[in-house]
């Protein structure tokens, strides 16, 4: 295991009056060992099978969706009129930010509203030419310049943006807004726009910045308070829908068609980028149609479902997964192969927690580890489903990448694998036992099982031209953005469905071990793990922004949008239906 484990520095320390007592070496899981389905015996498989051996069930339902229903969905908007419409709206919109006459805040503005409307895209170019205009006006020389002019509301603008698209803005420039005491001006309390931006601002530090730690308390305290106050409706409207998530949390699409709504209320609304929006939102969703109507068809030619019925039928939810991760719409191949990863992992990981023998899994385990077809010959009928799916599927995307760049990929794929199943096993072994891992041992093995890093690497090869291999190398490795992104997703998936993993009958949780391992409650596990989650989403922040990144700036953004922005909303949807996604 020490080829794959994370060093525990990457979990910060916080202030606590818990007290640790002697970590015991061994912890009695509180699920009778009589219960586990996973087996020790080292019995051949055959006569495992003979013996009926007993099975775990996670009582997941069907699918919400129907295979026929998506299959007759067909949209008007694939279309030649609406086509040619989009690319004369689109040249309308360029031509408006070239050359219509706009102060600096008012063109932040546009750029705000663009990438809130999902058509931003279409403008990276425009865009990254006003922000670096911006930054070289207000930031390139001396910051100190015209601070006395400053005003919340664009300096707040100005921050987020600028750091979004990896201009180094410092904390310092709110410096000119607090008081003698280090803290906010309480009259700022009234200037609802400015602590609007200035909290959506907050969610773009780095670590060791207080002063934005600080901004954030006090955005939040005041704006809460907002439902109390008389403020325009619309504003009243943004203020609710921030609070509930901020908008570097969320995914592109969806939000969207929030925005839509919202931007079609306003009085200062542009005519021309309101029907652009509207028109590419329906044009994409199109494409998405039809990429699903050949991920289903893919997915039911596999026979996993029907092979393997105690596994969870989430095709669906992989590919909405996948639009936010892979949001640009010409990443079409990479959301494809994205969602039939997803959906392997999801059936893989099934195996692994709830169905199979110790014995299958150590065979199943092996045949990874092996990657010889013919490793086949030694599973059982439902693993050989499964783990010749994943063959093909590896093999299908190693073809692809090297007819186009020449590179065989399959040892890196291999790799992530074959990780990936050992913290599986890892997992499975210490359920049969009744062991209860110590904090540090349920990180250093759980980062890694809850798939981000097998995700990541495959998403590199997807988007990447051309595949450099200082950044193969830096992946082979685990590269601090992939572990980042990977403790953020476990942490958040261990707030979300720790209970129900708990009573299905799996290995103690983050939550629970912190609980084992320092007496704390389970709300103060909970705080914890939250405070954790947020302290690596500020080191995510800074890998993000760097700009000596070996990483292309697509798969930063995927790095990024795989936690930041699609867990928050799944988990939010997921828990509405009352539905485990992982």
């Amino acid at each position: 295991m020490a080829a794959i484990t994370i060093a525990m520095n990457m979990i910060p320390n916080k202030p606590t009056s818990y007290r640790l007592g002697r970590k015991p070496s061994k912890v009695v899981c509180c699920i009778a060992s009589t219960a586990a389905a996973v087996t020790g015996t080292d019995q051949p498989c055959s006569v495992q099978q003979k013996q009926n051996p007993p099975r775990r069930s996670g009582n997941y339902g069907p699918p919400f969706w129907d295979f026929n229903y998506f299959q007759s969905l067909n949209s008007d908007y694939k279309e030649e009129r609406y086509l040619r419409r989009a690319s004369e709206l689109k040249v309308q919109v360029k031509k408006m930010l070239v050359e219509k006459e706009m102060s600096s805040v008012e063109e932040l503005e546009v750029v705000d509203d663009l990438q809130r409307l999902g058509i931003s895209y279409h403008f990276e170019d425009e865009i990254n030419q006003i922000l670096a205009c911006v930054y070289d006006q207000k930031y390139g020389k001396n910051i100190s310049q015209g601070i006395k002019e400053r005003d919340l509301y664009s300096t707040a603008l100005e921050f987020r943006l600028l750091r979004q698209h990896g201009f180094n803005v410092p904390q310092e420039v709110f410096n000119c807004f607090k008081n003698e005491k280090g803290d906010f001006n309480p009259s700022l309390g009234n200037d609802t726009r400015g602590l609007l931006q200035l909290y959506e601002a907050s969610f773009v530090s780095t670590p060791g910045e207080k002063t934005i730690d600080l901004a954030r308390g006090f955005a939040t305290n005041f704006l809460q308070k907002n439902p109390n106050k008389k403020i325009d409706e619309n504003l009243s409207l943004l203020v609710r829908h921030t609070l509930e998530l901020p908008i570097h949390w969320r995914v592109r699409r969806p939000n969207a068609r929030w925005f839509i709504e919202a931007y079609e209320r306003r009085s200062d609304l542009n005519s021309l980028v309101l029907e652009f929006a509207k028109l590419d939102f329906n044009i994409v969703q199109a494409i998405h149609q039809e990429e699903f109507k050949h991920l289903s068809r893919w997915w039911k030619q596999t026979g996993i479902i029907e092979k393997l019925p105690f596994a969870r039928d989430r095709m669906v939810e992989c590919y909405f997964w996948n639009t936010g991760v892979f949001s640009h719409p010409r990443y079409g191949y990479p959301r494809i192969m994205a969602s039939k990863l997803n959906a392997l992992v999801t059936v893989i990981d099934d195996i692994f927690d709830i169905y199979g023998t110790h014995h299958e899994l150590q065979l199943f385990n092996n045949a990874i580890q092996r990657w010889d077809v013919k490793a086949i010959e030694e599973l059982p009928n439902y693993m050989k489903i499964c783990y010749l799916a994943l063959y093909n599927f590896i093999n299908e995307m190693a073809y692809d990448v090297l007819k186009q760049h020449g590179l065989l990929i399959i040892p890196h794929l291999r790799k992530s694998w074959e990780d990936l199943c050992k913290t599986y096993l890892q997992e499975a072994e210490w359920y049969s036992r009744g062991y209860a891992p110590t904090f540090e041992e349920y990180i250093d093995n759980a980062w890694i099982s809850i798939s981000a890093p097998v995700i990541l690497s495959h998403a590199y090869f997807l988007v990447a031209n051309p595949i450099q291999n200082e950044v193969v190398r830096s992946l082979y490795k685990y590269h601090s953005i992939v572990r980042y992104s990977a403790m953020i997703l476990r942490l958040a998936n261990d707030l979300e469905t720790s209970p129900d993993e708990m009573k299905r009958g799996d290995v103690p949780k983050s939550i629970e071990c912190y609980m084992n391992e320092s007496g704390a409650t389970k709300e103060e596990a909970r705080e914890y793990i939250r405070f954790v989650i947020g302290e690596t989403w500020k080191k995510m922040n800074e890998e993000a922004f760097a700009v000596n990144s070996p990483f292309p700036q697509d798969f930063v953004r995927i790095a990024t949008d795989l936690v930041e922005k699609v867990i928050h909303l799944l988990f939010q949807f997921f828990k509405m239906k009352n539905i485990n996604m992982i």
